[in-house]
């Protein structure tokens, strides 16, 4: 019998475990037990097959985990995955503390453990810190498994998962610390100085690369036109060279770099990825990681060596004594401390005991013992390691979900209850509603429509009485009100993402309309209250220091001119899309109270906050469209065309689905459609539909010119826009332009006894500074922008240089110059 291929018995051992892996998978869901814990004891149940059964002897010798293979084939994939898919914002609110926990209390961890083992077990100081290090760092990849199945709350998971994201970096800089002062028997003040350094770099600067490629990665999946497979292959290319390269290239954390790659594509870049991509790349990384997450387990279940572990056990029990003590002196002891941070919400009793007893430890730990050097400790310790992981998955990871029951940590918030309750509510409410089609399909038993009916009906008065029960005896008269309007806003989220995804909205502008839901979000959820909630305030511009830096430079005019025109352009983008966004909820507000039951009183104040928001933005598009127009226009040209844009993409969609047209011909034509849709979205306003010739013949200087000599001076005018409040003229700065207003308002005033007093206010076609254009303009008035304004202005050196090229032009001037004085002179007088 011929002998089967190396590659292909490796290859059919591989996919035989992603099957056994299955299998635990199914086990797991009808036992409940955790799926990582269930993978580790099928490892630990092959490697004792293996003496029985040599065919699993071929398994353990072909597959024999390894540090370059926990760190270059499963981390980066299980770190990106979750990474992508962490809560950026529940990590931004628990920053504090779980910095806390990742470096001064892995730190502090290292040192008691290192203690304890260095008292209990006859090995060198520096050897016990060594191990403290290596335990110390809670496990990303175990951690997230067990928390996600099991369903823990938010909050708890975010702390967890983000101390076991952050913490390696410190464990890893620490262990190589140790190894060198292992190695030359020498700690100094120097030696400590450039560990510090060298920490930082390797965290921080892990993380920022990390951010950097996140960022171009985003960059270039919006610059592509949609396809699954290439933004689905970018972001496999993104974790895995992100790791590498930071690894092998810059010498700094891999994982750190995996992790700020995830996050940057999840929470900025996520709305760069195509919609249809976006439900893809979520499937297909779940599959990925489940993969790398079931190898990972059943190897290191096949790396136990029980005999090892059973020898050891007296130098085992020592070793995890140590490690809980540590944990429990870091989370109940060092934590606390930090929750008295002003503006830090501090971490309940509750969670606390579960951060302390679900701090596992797993794949990180094993790789870096697996990847010490040769001396006299490594066996002992790869043992005690392996041992200690054995613990915290075997113990604690099938205790863990009984500690949330006891804790009563394992019940969904108020908000999520309620979800499930409306869920059942609403299916009952379907179903009645789809009898009556089946009994006239014919062949459906009346008598069994009218069972279904009867249980649906008596279902759907339970489901109503345990809402109405939920709200009587756990719903304040403010969580009620707080919780419907998470749902408005929840809605108008949902609308804003069609939008966008529609290519009605740019994504500057969505961007920017969520991060305002989601601050309005966070108020309700952990404030309370509605009135610390930034009520839109998204008009104002952070951009006008630029323009006020720059704005007369000759060399940037062209450059800042057009920002300003675009900043006008998503401005009114803005007013827009917030006016569609609150009439939805508006529209909607009706469904969403039958379906909640909500209180009359509650509906009303949530439908007269959105009715004010609507007032307010169609009161900005008002000022908007009278004073620029174009965009109006331009946003309305927009929306038609997109329109006709989505009407093509579903009928080719519609006919592929049905075979009336093949699919390279449908794949052609979404593409080309598809880059008509991005070509239109967000495209920039380029010119504006005003006469500056008109508008120079309205001035009293330039009335009497015929249009061939306005024409000229036209050429000579340059445009300046205004945002509101921006300010285009300082007092005490001697002005040498005359300006005409082509759209918006500007007020002119004069500081009088250290007080703004008022002189006039100018509209489109209104002008000031001909004293100025002609060499007696005065210092002694500011001009500011009341609205977004669009001016041209005319310069006393470009005037002059047209006056010296053109004689007749000079002439006219000068007599039209005198007869503005005698003018003057002669209202003076009278």
């Amino acid at each position: 019998m011929d002998a089967i291929h190396p590659v292909a018995e490796l290859v059919g051992i591989i996919f035989t475990l992603l099957l056994v892996a299955l299998s635990v998978y199914q086990l797991s869901r009808y036992t409940g037990l955790p799926f990582t814990v269930l993978l580790v004891l099928t490892g630990i149940g092959i490697s004792l097959a293996s003496g029985p059964f040599p065919v699993l002897e071929k398994v353990e010798d072909a597959l024999h985990i390894s540090p370059d293979l926990i760190l270059f084939v499963f981390l980066p994939a299980l770190i990106f995955e979750s990474s992508y898919n962490l809560d950026a914002r529940q990590l931004r609110r628990n920053s504090v503390q779980v910095l806390a926990l990742a470096i001064p209390g892995l730190l502090l961890s290292t040192g008691l453990i290192g203690v304890i083992v260095w008292q209990a077990l006859d090995i060198d100081l520096v050897a016990a810190l060594l191990i403290g290090a290596i335990l110390s760092a809670t496990d990303p990849v175990a951690v997230i498994a067990l928390f996600r199945q099991i369903g823990a709350p938010g909050r708890l998971s975010t702390l967890i998962e983000g101390e076991s994201l952050f913490n390696d970096a410190t464990a890893l800089v620490l262990s190589k610390i140790l190894l060198a002062v292992l190695a030359t028997g020498v700690f100094s003040s120097q030696t400590l100085g450039t560990s510090i350094i060298d920490f930082f770099v390797l965290f921080a600067g892990g993380l920022l690369f990390g951010v950097v490629v996140g960022y171009l990665s985003g960059e270039l999946i919006g610059w592509l036109d949609s396809d699954p497979i290439v933004e689905i292959g970018l972001t496999i290319v993104l974790a895995y060279l992100a790791f590498l390269t930071a690894e092998e290239v810059l010498h700094v954390s891999g994982i750190m770099a995996t992790l700020g790659a995830g996050l940057t594509l999840g929470t900025w870049g996520r709305l760069r990825i195509a919609s249809p991509a976006r439900d893809y790349l979520a499937q297909f990384w779940e599959v990925l990681a489940f993969a790398a997450n079931a190898m990972l387990f059943l190897l290191l279940g096949m790396q136990v060596n029980l005999p090892e572990l059973a020898s050891a056990w007296d130098l085992l029990l020592w070793v995890i004594l140590a490690m809980l003590v540590s944990r429990a002196l870091v989370i109940f002891g060092l934590l606390p401390l930090f929750d008295r941070l002003p503006g830090v919400e501090p971490v309940g009793r509750g969670y606390r005991f579960i951060m302390f007893w679900g701090g596992l430890r797993g794949a990180i730990a094993l790789a870096i013992v697996l990847s010490l050097p040769d001396y006299p400790f490594k066996d002992l310790f790869i043992a005690l390691v392996t041992g200690a992981v054995l613990f915290t998955l075997l113990v604690q990871g099938l205790t863990i979900k009984p500690a949330m029951r006891a804790l009563k940590l394992d019940q969904p918030p108020l908000a999520d209850q309620l979800a499930l309750l409306e869920r059942d509510l609403v299916a009952h409410q379907r179903a009645l509603k789809r009898l009556p089609t089946l009994q006239k399909g014919g062949l459906f038993s009346s008598r069994v429509a009218h069972r279904i009916s009867l249980r649906s009906h008596q279902a759907i008065r339970q489901t109503q009485a345990k809402i109405s029960e939920l709200r009587h005896q756990q719903l304040s008269r403010e969580q009620e009100f707080n919780l419907f309007f998470l749902r408005a806003l929840a809605e108008e989220k949902a609308f804003y993402n069609d939008m966008f995804d529609n290519g009605h909205l740019s994504e500057s502008t969505t961007r920017r309309l969520l991060s305002i839901l989601d601050q309005q979000t966070d108020s309700l959820r952990y404030d309370h209250s509605l009135h610390r909630v930034n009520s839109h305030r998204h008009y104002e511009f952070i951009e006008h220091w630029l323009f006020r830096l720059v704005g007369d430079s000759w060399l940037l005019h062209r450059f800042v001119e057009r920002l300003r025109i675009e900043h006008i352009g998503h401005y009114y983008e803005l007013a827009w899309g917030h006016f569609q966004g609150s009439n939805q909820v508006i529209h909607s507000i009706e469904r969403l109270a039958e379906l909640e039951s909500t209180p009359a009183d509650i509906v009303q104040q949530v439908l007269d906050q959105y009715r004010h928001w609507n007032r307010l933005s169609m009161e900005k598009l008002h000022r908007l469209n009278h004073d620029f127009p174009e965009f109006a226009l331009l946003t309305q040209e927009r929306l038609g065309l997109r329109t006709v844009l989505l009407a093509e993409l579903e009928t080719t969609r519609e006919q592929q689905r049905l075979g009336t047209l093949p699919k390279g011909v449908t794949e052609a034509l979404e593409i080309r459609i598809n880059r008509r849709l991005n070509a239109l979205r967000g495209q920039p306003i380029q010119t504006f539909n005003d006469d500056p010739v008109q508008l120079l013949a309205r001035v009293p200087l330039f009335a009497q010119l015929p249009a061939r000599l306005l024409r000229l001076i036209a050429q000579q005018c340059e445009t300046i826009t205004l945002e509101k409040h921006e300010q285009l003229i300082h007092e005490g700065h001697l002005n040498k332009r005359l300006f005409i207003v082509s759209r918006g308002s500007i007020r002119l005033q004069q500081r009088s006894d250290g007080e703004e007093q008022r002189l006039s206010t100018l509209i489109a076609g209104d002008s000031f500074g001909e004293s100025a254009l002609m060499g007696e303009g005065l210092p002694d008035i500011s001009v500011v922008a009341q609205t977004p304004t669009r001016l041209y202005a005319l310069s006393r050196s470009r005037l002059k240089q047209l006056m010296d090229e053109h004689a007749e032009l000079k002439q006219q001037l000068t007599d039209s110059e005198a007869l503005q004085k005698q003018l003057h002179d002669h209202s003076e007088r009278h």
